[in-house]
């Protein structure tokens, strides 16, 4: 097929193919969101929740596909170059492990890595009654928990979604575009996740006064399985194009603050013709001399007698 390489017949084909082909800046991320053979009415909601925060960069399929991630992924390797995504979400529910998520990303059109959370608690967007945020809000991601900076799966976790809800990028926001924060909170073992909508209220100066509103959905997730990419691997899906690499500057540097400094480089001077400022009390007197053996002392003055 056409779609998936070779030579184009059509010009419609081709330009598929160039919309499909490597770029110096990749277009943004999209997810599949699909459920497995079986599931739960708590799954079935919370991937709708879960396309609702990623929309419009989300696929979901409404039809249940009979696969197991963690066994084989073909299916999903074939799902993601049709469809063109390189993230997923993939649901069950099973007797040995109920209420199932399973989150991953694609390099290539290969699974790259996968981590099995289980959801012990949820409240969908419709149980929490506030008013929600506009579709495509570029969201503002929080990690709180030791275990997101120590533990390498939790590390990998937060960098999988980060990927997953970080959505496009953008030169510049607007205040009051910082309307919506997604919170991913690691204790104990587990990880809570909680969205808020982010009020801007009056403070009386310039800065206003930030309320956060609960709005759902809400999940306290248990962590399972994990299928994770060799650090070579990790490495390469991570490698940036030489054009996209800022081009180093000589003679500048930055401290741990981000202040930049400058190094000036300037030939010897000679400071014994340097021109400083003449001081009215460094002036001698009018018939006054130094004499020769007290040059270089203190200024003890000899007066010339006319």
């Amino acid at each position: 097929d056409s779609r998936f390489g070779g030579k184009p017949k059509t010009k419609r084909s081709k330009r598929f193919l160039e919309s499909r082909a490597p770029k110096l800046t990749e277009d943004v991320k999209s997810a599949m969101i699909m459920k497995g053979g079986n599931t739960s009415q708590t799954i079935t909601q919370a991937l709708k929740d879960i396309y609702s925060l990623k929309k419009p960069n989300a696929v979901l399929y409404k039809k249940k596909n009979i696969t197991r991630p963690f066994e084989d992924s073909t299916s999903l390797e074939f799902f993601s170059k049709k469809t063109d995504c390189s993230l997923f979400l993939f649901g069950s529910h099973n007797k040995k492990r109920p209420n199932n998520f399973i989150f991953g990303r694609l390099f290539d059109f290969h699974v790259l890595d996968m981590i099995e959370l289980g959801i012990e608690k949820y409240v969908s967007l419709s149980e929490i009654k506030a008013s929600k945020f506009p579709e495509g809000t570029k969201p503002m991601l929080v990690f709180a928990g030791e275990a997101f900076d120590t533990d390498n799966e939790h590390r990998r976790l937060k960098s999988l979604l980060t990927d997953f809800f970080r959505g496009p990028t953008v030169p510049a926001v607007r205040l009051a575009g910082l309307e919506h924060i997604l919170h991913f909170t690691a204790i104990d073992g587990k990880i809570y996740m909680r969205s808020y909508r982010c009020l801007l209220k009056k403070s009386g100066c310039r800065t206003p006064r930030i309320e956060l509103e609960e709005i759902g959905p809400s999940f306290d997730f248990v962590l399972r399985r994990t299928h994770l990419a060799s650090d070579d691997l990790y490495k390469l899906a991570h490698k940036q194009p030489k054009a996209l690499k800022p081009k180093k500057k000589k003679n500048i540097s930055h401290d741990a603050f981000g202040t930049k400094f400058g190094r000036v480089h300037m030939q010897k001077q000679d400071l014994s013709k340097l021109q400083t400022r003449k001081m009215k009390g460094l002036r001698k007197r009018r018939g006054e001399v130094v004499t020769e053996e007290q040059e270089g002392q203190a200024p003890k003055v000899a007066k010339v007698e006319s």
